[in-house]
């Protein structure tokens, strides 16, 4: 088995950019398995609403700056 890898490991090496980006890419997605077919559209509405939401004044927007220290501070270091 191990032979095996490293010929495909070889074989990846001579591969251009754009060829090993388009084996990652399907590699990744077989991992992923099949993508849920409602996802997209429940995300799409959760957009909706946190837009509309804002708009009315229902809730504060937060700067990006205060979410990403907020969540570096709950990382352990």
């Amino acid at each position: 088995m191990a032979s095996v890898i490293a010929e495909i490991e070889e074989k990846f090496r001579s591969l251009s950019d754009g060829e090993k980006a388009e084996v990652l890419r399907s590699l990744l997605a077989e991992l992923d398995g099949p993508a849920d077919a409602g996802a997209e559209g429940a995300w799409l509405e959760e957009a909706r609403k946190r837009h509309r939401e804002l708009a009315e004044g229902k809730a504060e927007p937060v700067p990006a700056g205060r979410v990403f220290e907020n969540l570096r501070s709950r990382i352990p270091s």
